[in-house]
């Protein structure tokens, strides 16, 4: 007697509350007179399921055999089985057994509508290990090891203890209580490397602050006002909320972003090569420029045949900027 065909049949039963004995016969590969043996010895574990022959008889599972299916409601029993659907491609391949026996206690069929997929377009295996293996340490409360690249492009070795990771603005980041610092930190997940989960096991209670924004040593957000042209259209929808843009009656766009002024705010104005204007403050166009300008020196050979119109755009450029 198989205890997963047993588990089976009850589960079964749980979605279609009545079936026949060939039915279940041919769906787990075994003769009639086994399906009622086993009928016999789920009766005998105190669950509600019996056999009735004949020709209007059948298998069933008396209404208590739905369990406490009622201490959820509608609701309830949606949102838990859309919690379970929505788990990452991986995850959810573990946990389908478990979503199938739920959806057969509450009699609904797990929702389809969202699938949480944590690699980046075009990427290979790496991304889902990566996220695996925090997941696994964060679980089994095993410190992690890697290697850290700050926003400054320096690298550190941490060992770190994971506490939970959060999706934020575009970007998944890993909290956790840092040994090296001695100190709770945040670190992104796309700039950790060389990840590896460690046999040490801590107990430590960890309870890292809320992700609420730049730390203590960041400057202050300040407003830039910007000029996109329509090609960018899908970034603008894409990274600024509706309420920060506007559209001018050429197709380009108006939109004010908040943002520390650091390195990260220049790339990221950059990023948009030659579709952005900054219209203000001053002080951040100028300096735009003459990042864009040594970037257009470099780009051109000292001694090549562009660096004299590089030259040119430069100095016109940079007047234009000063006006």
């Amino acid at each position: 007697m198989s205890a997963s065909r047993l588990f089976g049949i009850f589960y079964y039963l749980l979605s279609h509350r009545r079936t026949s004995a060939p039915e279940l016969a041919a769906r787990f590969e075994v003769s009639v007179r086994t399906i009622y043996r086993d009928i016999d010895a789920l009766s005998a574990m105190g669950l509600p399921v019996y056999g009735v022959q004949g020709k209007n008889g059948g298998i069933f599972l008396l209404q208590r055999g739905l369990l406490e299916r009622s201490a959820f409601t509608s609701a309830e029993q949606t949102q838990l089985l859309t919690a379970l659907q929505s788990l990452p491609e991986d995850v959810r391949a573990e946990a389908s057994g478990t979503l199938d026996k739920l959806s057969g206690l509450f009699q609904k069929e797990a929702p389809d509508w969202l699938q949480v997929d944590l690699s980046h377009w075009g990427s290979d295996t790496a991304d889902r290990d990566k996220f695996q293996w925090i997941r696994t340490a964060i679980l089994e409360r095993r410190s992690l090891s890697f290697q850290y690249v700050s926003a400054h492009g320096e690298r550190t070795q941490r060992e770190v203890l994971p506490a939970r990771l959060v999706f934020k603005d575009q970007a998944w980041y890993l909290q956790g209580w840092c040994l090296i610092r001695e100190d709770y930190r945040t670190f992104k997940v796309s700039r950790i490397l060389g990840l590896s989960v460690l046999d040490a096991v801590f107990d430590r209670v960890l309870a890292p602050p809320p992700i609420d924004g730049p730390g203590p040593s960041a400057s202050p957000p300040r407003p830039v006002l910007l000029r996109i042209t329509a090609d960018m259209a899908y970034r603008v929808y894409d990274e600024f909320a509706p309420s920060d843009i506007s559209i001018d009656p050429d197709g380009s766009f108006l939109a004010e972003i908040r943002f520390p002024e650091d390195r990260w705010l220049y790339g990221y104005l950059l990023s948009f090569g030659p579709s952005v204007e900054v219209l203000s403050p001053p002080e951040v166009r100028q300096k735009v420029c003459a990042m864009a300008l040594d970037i257009a020196r470099k780009a051109a050979r000292p001694d090549g045949p562009c660096q004299g119109y590089c030259d040119k755009i430069a100095s016109s450029r940079l007047e234009e900027a000063s006006s």
